[in-house]
């Protein structure tokens, strides 16, 4: 394999050589072996096509016998079975050999759009400080295509760190429902409360330890604020006391849950706390 895009790729350089890669440029892997005859005719083709796009994808070559790991890990069943990838993840695949015409249209289909594009030159901007330009393009880009994920949950993180969690709800409200967008909706929800008044607020839970509306509150102004541990405790107090904020302390702790990842001690921690109390 003389081209510089085409690459046999092992178990130990599989994270490097496509995961990490497919952040760059997307990364298309033929998962073959020496005695499928399929797989003599795909390799080539798939080869002689990276060629041709010079460098646009890059194409990784594992060997299933040898990498019998890797196969397992990505559902292998039979081959050749082409899996593309982007931004670390996978995005599409297929299995057997497909015609010239098939395979290129397969290629086009993950090769990054303009709107693409459009959303990597702003996510480079925001890196860089200019705020302005990196919501122009997000804007730009979902003018083009409301629904792109990506330029969406930017533009709504841009727009948290900003305080203009309204907006940033709207943005999210148009996407499909994933992850980062509910990670992004419970942060958007939580930075809503950090203009409140954090000292007025303790002052009452101080005086009152009974309100529960009020140490509601004052939760919501410290999660607000990144002070998950004591916003997670006060909310808990008004979620045993079943008081008239429950519902809303219980969607609030769910929400730090989200925004902190289900890894994070104290989500694990709370989260066995807040059952026990809803019990």
């Amino acid at each position: 394999m003389a081209s510089p895009h085409v690459k046999d790729v092992t178990e130990e350089d599989f994270q490097t050589a496509v995961l990490q890669r497919s952040r760059e440029v997307p990364v298309v892997v033929d998962f073959w072996a020496e005695w499928c005859g399929p797989c003599k005719v795909l390799g080539p083709l798939l080869e002689s096509v990276a060629g041709d796009y010079g460098g646009a994808f890059a194409l990784a070559k594992v060997d299933v016998d040898a990498n019998q790991a890797l196969s397992a890990q990505f559902r292998v069943q039979s081959i050749p079975t082409v899996v593309a990838f982007r931004d670390g993840k996978e995005v599409s695949r297929f299995t057997g050999a497909y015609p010239e015409q098939a395979v290129r249209q397969f290629v086009d289909a993950v090769l990054p759009t303009e709107v693409d594009l459009m959303v990597d030159q702003a996510r480079t901007a925001r890196i860089d400080g200019d705020a302005t330009t990196a919501e122009h393009l997000f804007r730009q880009a979902l003018a083009q295509t409301p629904d792109h994920i990506d330029a969406g949950t930017s533009l709504a993180s841009l727009l948290i760190d900003r305080g203009e969690t309204d907006e940033a709800l709207i943005v999210l409200g148009k996407l499909a429902p994933d992850a980062e967008v509910e990670r992004l909706q419970s942060a958007a929800r939580l930075k809503a409360s950090v203009g409140n008044d954090l000292t007025l607020l303790e002052s009452r839970v101080s005086s009152e330890p009974d309100d529960d509306i009020a140490r509601l509150e004052f939760a919501k102004a410290l999660a607000g604020r990144s002070e998950y541990e004591p916003a997670l405790d006060h909310f808990l107090v008004v979620v045993r006391n079943r008081a008239a904020g429950k519902e809303a302390a219980r969607q609030a702790m769910v929400d730090i849950f989200g925004v902190l990842g289900d890894e994070h001690p104290l989500t694990a921690a709370y989260r066995k706390q807040l059952a026990s109390a809803l019990n």
